[in-house]
């Protein structure tokens, strides 16, 4: 397997070693893939523009799969890309792989491709030109959480409520979910042996960028204007992507050309020869949000945060559409004793600081027809997923560890507060985080606007929980605990 690392090789690589799959990936970068490796995977450094580097790399393999393109260099990408597939086919057939599978691109060649199209293309040619039995999915926009496509059009609907849209946003396409792509993929490894094909794969809708944007803007609750003008340039348009988008320039420029072309289905050859059922773009679009969701649930703040207690800065961490602010205290107490004030938290015992700014903060949400913090806590001292907690909702419970609360007032986004206790030698830490996904420029201005207050009751929180920690029972004068408390921020 090549492009392990990338966006579609990081999501097959999983699946392949649940499956129980033997694979072996090849790398120019053999430590980036070290923590992924399971334990019927191994790693071998090799470069597909380097062919006497293949060699070891296709000994006694079956399969290969062909995952990378040279879309980001700055060099002739099209003909490295034409190198580099010859290389590998013709070490591929030289070791007697079975099959090559390659993720090429859509696209009707008679209709002057943009160059990044076409040589997705020539890649599949060149493949079938040196080995005999060459699988070769050719898909339009990729849907799924993380996608180029899919970070391009949630930061553009997110950041701007009116767009000026040049020609390339209303130019049709057949978008196909990560989930549907990687089960072809997978797929392939069981076709019959036989020659070449080249099928093509997408979902059932066919739809523009700006109605993909719509769609999208819809699920999130948002109203977008869009200006339709003839004038934007390819190079034009880009340098626009980099400055409201995760994309830097030169790729934004390579995308947006390939955007000029219609990339849709030109037969039904996939429907009839796998088992997949590709779902709907309003259902990819879905499911790219929950997986986000998943994906952000899982990471641990104490890892993705550095602990050596950086400068506090303004505004907090961007972490995809989510803004961060993330602080941790030290106390020499167990993680038990530690996390005592923190299943407590809420209700009768009050969150531990400034309550009456807690208070105010439910009587505004009940003026707005929110719940307000009435509700209070269904135990004093036992927490469950699915609890309520004043104005929030137990997200996940794990004894002793950690505690995430999800917001359940009115805002203009989403929230959670999550509260992790870890080990240390001389005692325990304590990480308090505070997220939000904000719903357009109403909900960054929300977000900017309170985090002086965030600073001030925050700060204090956790400092009255360290306390409560180390001395429980009665409050303890600062002094008294032995902490280091960091302040986690980058400029966003």
């Amino acid at each position: 397997m090549t492009g392990a690392t990338g966006y579609v090789g990081g999501r097959l690589l999983p699946l392949l070693q649940q499956a129980g799959r033997h694979v072996r990936c090849l790398t120019r970068r053999p430590e980036a893939l070290i923590d992924r490796a399971g334990a019927t995977t191994t790693i071998v450094r090799g470069d597909v523009l380097d062919r006497s580097s293949l060699t070891e790399a296709f000994a006694g393999v079956d399969t290969a799969y062909y995952l990378v393109h040279s879309m980001g260099e700055d060099k002739d990408f099209e003909q490295q890309d034409r190198i580099a597939a010859e290389n590998f086919a013709k070490a591929a057939a030289a070791a007697g792989v079975r099959l090559i599978v390659y993720l090429g691109g859509l696209g009707n060649p008679d209709h002057n491709l943009s160059k990044h199209l076409r040589s997705r293309q020539e890649v599949g040619d060149e493949l079938r030109t040196h080995h005999p039995n060459v699988i070769e999915f050719r898909a339009s926009i990729v849907i799924g959480s993380g996608s180029l496509s899919f970070e391009m059009i949630r930061a553009l609907v997110e950041r701007l409520p009116i767009m000026i849209c040049p020609k390339w946003v209303s130019v049709k396409a057949q978008p196909i979910a990560i989930e549907d792509l990687l089960a072809y993929l997978v797929a392939a490894l069981d076709l019959p042996n036989g020659h070449s094909q080249v099928f093509e794969i997408g979902g059932p809708d066919q739809l523009s960028y700006g109605e993909l944007m719509h769609e999208y803007a819809r699920q999130r609750g948002l109203r977008r204007w869009m200006i339709p003008i003839p004038l934007l340039t390819p190079y034009l348009s880009s340098l626009w992507l980099g400055l409201v988008t995760p994309l830097y320039a030169r790729v934004g420029r390579k995308l947006v050309e390939s955007l000029r072309n219609p990339t849709l289905l030109s037969n039904n050859l996939a429907s009839r020869t796998f088992d997949v059922v590709p779902r709907s773009v309003p259902e990819a679009i879905e499911r790219a949000i929950v997986n986000e969701d998943h994906e952000f649930a899982e990471t641990r703040w104490s890892d993705a945060l550095s602990a050596g207690g950086e400068l506090p800065q303004w505004g907090g961490t961007r972490f995809g559409s989510r803004l961060v602010d993330s602080r941790s205290v030290d106390v020499p107490v167990t993680v038990e004793q530690a996390f005592a004030p923190i299943r407590r938290i809420g209700g009768s015992q009050g969150w531990y600081y400034a309550s009456w700014l807690w208070s105010l903060r439910g009587f505004l949400d009940l003026l707005v027809g929110g719940i307000g913090v009435r509700r209070g806590r269904r135990d004093p001292e036992q927490l469950r997923p699915g609890d309520a907690l004043d104005f929030w909702r137990v997200e996940a419970y794990e004894p002793s560890r950690l505690v995430r609360l999800s917001a359940e007032m009115k805002l203009p986004g989403r929230a959670w507060l999550e509260f992790e206790v870890t080990p240390l030698p001389d005692g325990s830490r304590i990480r308090q985080t505070a997220i939000f996904d904000p719903v357009g420029l109403t909900g960054l201005a929300y977000w900017y606007g309170i985090y002086p207050l965030h600073q001030f009751v925050f700060a204090g929180m956790l400092r009255n929980i360290a306390r409560a920690a180390t001395q429980p029972g009665r409050q303890a004068d600062a002094a008294h605990v032995t902490k280091r408390v960091e302040q986690v921020g980058k400029p966003t």
